[in-house]
């Protein structure tokens, strides 16, 4: 005869912290399943079946989760916020708001003035809220050209600008927290044709036609420790972009030219065993991803890279 496992008992760990916690919480997550009836004299009356899981929202996005919510939230946020602030006409609809700023030139000395960029479906403004002041603004039927420059700052980064011109010739150069969304919004948005670059040779860019695009993992290198990461995955012939639904802007770009290998990956990812590989890059070292189907993205790379290499074999030489 089994004997009967005695009823659990909570335990405590004087170890472990609020802190571990709230960790334990956003980084894994957990999955509670209660079942309860409540019965009186022994007669079953209310029965309560629950299944919840509680998790960090990078880490609900990551396993697919309230995306569409997420999505819906942060696209309402906006909108309000953008209303608080530009007084908007009627009729008119707020498209995007982000920081951002415009180079004010006055003939003897040019300043950055930053602000946020909004973009309605009828014009581009960039505004300070205190003191209020409209730094810049644009009618989007005057725009003509928008186009991304590279600046090198005074500390020796270099930033990308969006140059924006308009019909009568005149122009302004504005910073943006995503300057290549506000580009292709505004080619949306904009109700004439717009003279628009691409990105820079070798450099993916949104107007890639896609070799593979999807759920993709990221081990993201950190100060305390590498974490895997969770977002869209889009390769191109022209490289690899990464984005998280919680970036602002992509955090990871591979251009096709900077990799010289791809090798699948020996240790268990995110999806479970054989879901990993490596990129082998000449300027980031090693880059580790994951897929549901890895076999996919390294087949689509010596793909690329085959192409590459038969194209270099056809150049001329001196």
């Amino acid at each position: 005869m089994t004997a009967e496992r005695p009823p659990m008992k909570p335990t405590r760990d004087p170890r472990v912290t609020l802190d571990d916690l709230v960790e334990v919480l956003l980084n894994k997550g957990a999955v509670l399943h209660l079942d309860l009836i409540v019965a009186v004299a022994d007669i079953p009356l209310i029965g309560v079946s629950l299944r919840a899981a509680i998790a960090g929202m990078e880490t609900m996005l990551e396993y697919g989760m309230l995306r569409q919510w997420d999505a819906d939230t942060r696209a309402w946020a906006e909108r309000s916020a953008a209303r608080r602030e530009l007084e908007l006409r009627a009729g008119e609809e707020s498209v995007a708001r982000m920081y951002g700023g415009h180079l004010s030139e006055d003939g003897f000395h040019t300043t950055w003035r930053p602000g946020t960029v909004h973009l309605t479906d009828q014009r581009l403004v960039v505004l300070r809220r205190e003191p209020r002041e409209v730094l810049w603004e644009a009618e989007l039927a005057a725009v003509r050209a928008v186009r991304l420059e590279s600046e090198r700052t005074v500390g020796g980064e270099t930033r990308t600008r969006l140059r924006v011109e308009l019909a009568d010739g005149v122009g302004a150069l504005l910073s943006a927290a995503d300057p290549e969304r506000l580009r292709d919004l505004l080619a949306r948005t904009c109700p004439g044709p717009l003279a628009s670059d691409g990105p820079p040779p070798g450099v993916p860019g949104p107007g890639d036609r896609a070799l593979v695009e999807g759920h993709l993992w990221y081990r993201e290198p950190r100060r305390d420790g590498p974490l895997w990461r969770g977002g869209n995955g889009r390769l191109t012939p022209n490289g690899l972009v990464w984005k998280s639904p919680l970036d602002a802007r992509p955090a990871l770009v591979l251009p096709a030219a900077d990799v010289t290998a791809v090798r699948p990956g020996t240790e268990r990812g995110p999806g479970g065993e054989g879901t990993v590989f490596t990129v082998e890059t000449g300027s980031r070292g090693t880059v580790t991803l994951a897929a549901d189907e890895p076999r996919r993205w390294t087949e689509a790379w010596e793909s690329l890279r085959g192409t590459a290499r038969s194209s270099a074999a056809r150049l001329p030489t001196a």
